[in-house]
């Protein structure tokens, strides 16, 4: 049952979905890949002030972040990087509830693939397309605006709640960590990841390596004289499949239920430098995936251990590969679904719908690592539909994005009364 109150704060959902869309497509516009996500903290700032927002930004070189057992290394600096929080309540008794969302996107290159540039969001047939409309600024928008419709509605938020925009959702989960080692973990957290309305229950381990092989560069009048570093790669790809395998034949439960859900990618193949030298060089990058319960560190040393017996059982040319871990180290997690909250969302989702919640576990991760690893707070994603993300023609569903805006305006003022 709704109330007559709860009622009137849908009926603000509803009246507040336009600018909810236009925050997203602002927020699209803004350029965000590694690196260069300051226009999308510009306008995610101004959208705090403009909403009457109070906002604050977190920094990520803090040298308590940086020595914190679960930062991880990467090659980019952390100076003048910052995070943005909305503190609501900060020192009000009461559970505090936060609400995390990645301003971060993957790159959309080859851009010549796109039905249109993927930096000017376009509507169509029910969807918004774009980079991040879906992973993950219609999550973001919905997450800042549910808080606008309950104050709208005239519901005063008087328990600790905090909007958190990070950076580095999709290569470190810095940003994340930053906010909980800030002080604003809270005492349950959600986040709008574009999976739908489920209840996301778990989440696999991750790990960001990089692999180089030197060759030995020579004239092509004679390419004997010379040792390829891009074929050695090639030749050293496999064994890297196979300790994939290798991962996949070890799951449990939850994760038997899957044939493979522990995936190593490599997404970024690099080598040579003249079309008639032999290359000299050949590098890759590339993430796996592994089991909750199993240490990064643990992963990694099996990871070197495979890659220098591959370099030995193949004799490959050259010096042993060389291994580097950088971004992700993130151990997976298994959602406790009797933590305060999720109570409360399954009940939020069916008043809403009139059916219980499906459920979700999932071979990828998200920054609710930094929360419950790092900051020992529960919680869960529940989002909009997307498809494409992190693929070509990427797109957010409009009506998931106006469900997403209840569910979690509705949480709020059932967060409030203490329910779950």
């Amino acid at each position: 049952m709704l109330s007559d109150q709860e009622q009137q704060v849908l009926a603000q959902c509803d009246a507040c979905l336009e600018e909810t869309l236009a925050l997203t497509e602002t927020l699209v516009r803004e350029y965000s890949v590694l690196g260069e996500e300051q226009g999308a903290l510009s306008a995610m700032e101004a959208a705090f002030e403009r909403l009457e927002l109070p906002v604050e930004r977190v920094p990520m070189d803090d040298p308590s972040l940086l020595s914190h057992p679960r930062h991880a290394p990467v090659p980019w600096s952390g100076a003048g990087r910052y995070c943005l929080v909305s503190a609501l309540n900060r020192d009000a008794p009461g559970r505090h509830l936060v609400f995390n969302g990645h301003l971060d996107v993957v790159p959309a290159e080859p851009t010549d693939t796109w039905t249109r540039p993927p930096w000017e969001p376009w509507r169509q047939d029910g969807w918004l397309y774009g980079r991040g409309a879906g992973d993950m600024k219609a999550g973001v928008a919905a997450m800042i605006m549910a808080v606008v419709a309950v104050r709208r509605a005239g519901v005063a938020i008087e328990a600790p709640l905090t909007l958190q925009t990070v950076i580095e959702e999709e290569c470190s989960g810095n940003g994340a960590l930053a906010c909980v080692n800030a002080g604003h973990g809270g005492d349950f957290v959600l986040i709008p990841e574009p999976f739908g309305p489920r209840l996301y229950t778990g989440q696999t381990g991750v790990l960001r390596f990089r692999i180089r092989v030197d060759g030995v560069p020579a004239h092509v009048l004679d390419t004997t004289a010379g040792s390829d570093a891009i074929e050695t790669m090639q030749r050293l790809i496999p064994a890297l499949k196979a300790f994939e395998d290798e991962l996949n034949a070890e799951r449990e439960p939850p994760y038997d239920a899957y044939e493979h859900p522990f995936n190593l990618n490599i997404g970024r193949f690099e080598g040579g430098n003249w079309a008639s030298s032999v290359a000299a060089h050949a590098e890759i990058e590339g993430r796996i995936g592994f089991a909750p319960g199993v240490a990064p560190e643990q992963v990694m040393q099996r990871f070197e251990a495979c890659v220098a017996r591959a370099h030995r059982e193949l004799a490959l040319p050259g010096a042993a590969p060389n291994v580097e871990f950088h971004g992700f180290r993130s151990p997976g997690h298994l959602v406790d679904l009797e933590a305060p909250g999720i109570g409360l969302l399954d009940e939020c989702h069916r008043a809403l719908t009139g059916r219980a919640p499906e459920h979700y576990l999932s071979t990828c991760i998200t920054d609710l690592c930094a929360f419950h690893v790092a900051g020992g707070v529960p919680g869960t994603c529940y989002g909009p539909v997307a498809e494409r993300i992190h693929g070509i023609d990427e797109r957010v569903e409009i009506e998931s994005i106006r469900d997403t805006l209840k569910a979690y305006a509705l949480f709020v003022c059932r967060w409030q009364r203490g329910s779950g």
